[in-house]
């Protein structure tokens, strides 16, 4: 890994401290046009986009509804808009959020065959694509790009890299949350070999035949770019420090009705555990739009707890509704406006995240300990209703902490 001058590293600092904001999660409704299914048996529009904020249910016969009539969000997208506009003018700026060193999230949520996975193949490539572009350009720095891929099939996880079935576990790591073991993790090289990955895991990846869709994706799927960064001319030396993050393109599963999928047997299986873990995601989503009092229910499935720092982290996220808008499918329709309302309301606290060497670090804490010691010894006025000892022993603490650390570092 590269490094990064001292005078660079405050300027990352500081960077890091004016990047922790909270802000809310980014939230992009597209609804596509009639499917041909939909224009054979006649179905008729009951949706629009009336502009770039605002959609509209527009069956006026409905009336004593308790719903809203129009819903408003981050922007809105008709369905004649491509999928390029939908990332140029939705998801980009949250993608390329990576290539300066803080996490990133995009994932597609809809009923089925509403375009999700349509949707976020091209949001993918468009944003690997920049980030190429990106890394041409900035020759000053050194860039390492990694990518990986699971789906979550039935509540078990898989690595879609693989040929081997056998589920991987989550662990939580103090430093990194909830990890996948052992999945495989491949260095990018250029824009082929993306090609060649997205490639297996289309092939490998769990779909089947319903009445809605010929290919109906029966997992949820997450492709993981991370990205490392260092700027060249500090590289190989030891007071190194290195950008380091990484973006999500997740494709949920779709929600469905098996009175409208007409699912059976394995597909009706399937269908129960996407509706499961879909609904603890609206739980979870729901909860963290009203305040992060009480208990969030992460761990009930492997989804949430996977996509925890995306929710409510330290990540930017941008989530994709899609919509069809048939007449037939106006619940569904009406359920994904109602997840959307809650998720415009989640907020997130991304920050850069910077990765420092044990020599960077040791000198960071020195100074870190220096600081504290002579905060001791020429503390600054307190108030007459602060009491002093406690905030003495609470200084000692956190040098005692401090040195500590620095020797559990020497000794590494």
């Amino acid at each position: 890994m590269g490094a990064i001058g001292g005078e660079e590293l405050k300027k990352l600092e500081k960077l890091q401290m004016a990047s922790a904001r909270e802000e809310r999660i980014l939230v992009l409704v597209r609804l596509r046009p009639l499917s041909e299914k939909e224009i054979a048996t006649n179905e008729v529009v009951d949706w629009e986009c009336i502009n770039d904020n605002n959609i509209l249910y527009r069956n006026t016969l409905r009336e004593g509804s308790t719903f809203p009539s129009a819903y408003t969000f981050d922007r809105v997208f008709r369905g004649d808009c491509s999928t390029k506009q939908v990332y140029e003018e939705g998801a980009k700026e949250i993608a390329l959020s990576v290539v300066s060193g803080i996490n990133s999230s995009i994932f597609a949520y809809g009923q089925t065959s509403s375009g999700k996975t349509y949707t976020m193949t091209g949001i993918t490539e468009y944003a690997v694509a920049d980030i190429f572009d990106y890394i041409h350009k900035h020759e000053e720095r050194a860039f390492a790009v990694k990518f990986s891929a699971i789906e979550i099939y039935n509540e078990a996880i898989r690595d879609l890299l693989s040929t081997d079935n056998t589920p991987l576990r989550l662990r939580d790591d103090p430093e990194r949350g909830t990890i996948v073991e052992k999945v495989t993790e491949e260095t990018l090289r250029d824009w082929k070999h993306l090609q060649e990955l997205l490639s297996i895991c289309e092939a490998q990846r769990r779909i089947g035949e319903t009445y809605l869709n010929e290919k109906s994706s029966r997992s949820h799927q997450i492709i993981r770019l991370t990205i490392e960064s260092s700027a060249r001319e500090f590289l190989g030396k030891g007071n190194s420090t290195t950008l380091a993050a990484s973006v999500n393109f997740v494709d949920l599963a779709g929600s469905e009705r098996a009175s409208q999928s007409l699912s059976s047997g394995a597909r009706l299986k399937e269908g129960c555990h996407i509706n499961r873990s879909l609904l603890t995601l609206s739980t979870v989503v729901r909860k963290l739009s009203k305040g992060r009092n009480g208990h969030i229910n992460y761990r009930d499935s492997k989804l949430t707890r996977i996509l925890q720092p995306c929710l409510g982290g330290n990540a930017r996220t941008a989530i994709i509704c899609t919509l069809s808008p048939a007449r037939g499918h106006v619940e569904q329709t009406r359920n994904t406006l109602l997840f959307a309302c809650c998720a415009k309301e989640v907020t997130t606290k991304a920050q850069v995240n910077v990765v420092m060497s044990d020599k960077a670090l040791v000198k960071h804490l020195q100074k870190e300990l220096a600081r504290l010691e002579s905060e001791l010894r020429s503390p600054a006025p307190v108030s007459s209703n602060c009491d002093y000892a406690a905030l003495l022993r609470k200084k000692d603490v956190q040098i005692q902490k401090v040195k500590m650390y620095i020797l559990t570092r020497l000794q590494i």
